[in-house]
């Protein structure tokens, strides 16, 4: 049984994850996670395989495209690349290609910043969380008050261990690919370039659609 000083942050509305690193996402409504993140999350990518490119040897990501996250399909993705005159293959060695934690976890509230900083509504989508949070309107924290705190939900625990430094990505439409320059900017210049939190897995379980998320 939880105990009564924890904290409700609020409910889980969405879950995602990542097949392929950089790729659209796929939509959950219940998602194991393991020790390393949730199942089937970034358990491939698409890997430079031009040796004069910049990335070789490394996953072509959304800042080298911004079409990538339109398509789950990794035949569709490598033709975009292919547009650019890069090669890429498949690959799923090793078993997972996160760039620094395997959870990524965004609250509605932090959202809401962000819409208003930029003056229109953005889908969650842009930030590619793992966990999307209706916050409970008795929550007000932001990302760096939750650095070093329990998160659970469902029969998982989350140890939040850093904010989610963002990139270009997070300009990009998740719809067209079209670019948003003044997401990004108003990120750095009014929340320090942080939208979301990482977290690695303390216990590894089973979240849903609805399960209420708390931190104690």
């Amino acid at each position: 049984m939880r105990e009564s000083r924890d904290m409700v942050v609020g409910t889980v509305a969405k879950l995602w994850r990542y097949p392929v690193k950089s790729l659209g996402a796929e939509s959950l409504t219940r998602a194991e996670v393991l020790g390393d993140g949730l199942a089937g999350d970034r358990a491939a990518a698409l890997v430079v395989e031009t040796a004069t490119h910049a990335r070789a040897g490394k996953p072509f990501r959304g800042k080298e495209s911004a079409l990538l996250h339109l398509t789950t399909d990794p035949a569709t993705a490598a033709s975009y690349a292919a547009n650019a005159n890069v090669h890429v293959s498949l690959t799923t060695e090793p078993a997972r290609w996160f760039d620094l934690r395997p959870v990524s976890v965004l609250l509605d509230l932090w959202l809401r910043d962000v819409e208003a900083l930029v003056g229109e509504a953005l889908d969650p989508l842009r930030f590619r969380p793992n966990l999307f949070i209706a916050t409970d309107p008795g929550f007000a924290k932001r990302e760096d008050d939750l650095v070093g705190t329990v998160l659970r939900a469902g029969t998982v625990e989350l140890q939040v261990v850093e904010t989610n430094k963002r990139c270009v990505t997070t300009t990009y439409d998740v719809d067209t690919g079209a670019s948003e320059p003044r997401v990004l900017r108003e990120v750095a210049l009014n929340r320090d370039n942080v939208v979301g939190i990482y977290c690695e897995v303390l216990a590894p379980g089973f979240v849903s659609l609805g399960d209420e998320l708390t931190t104690g």
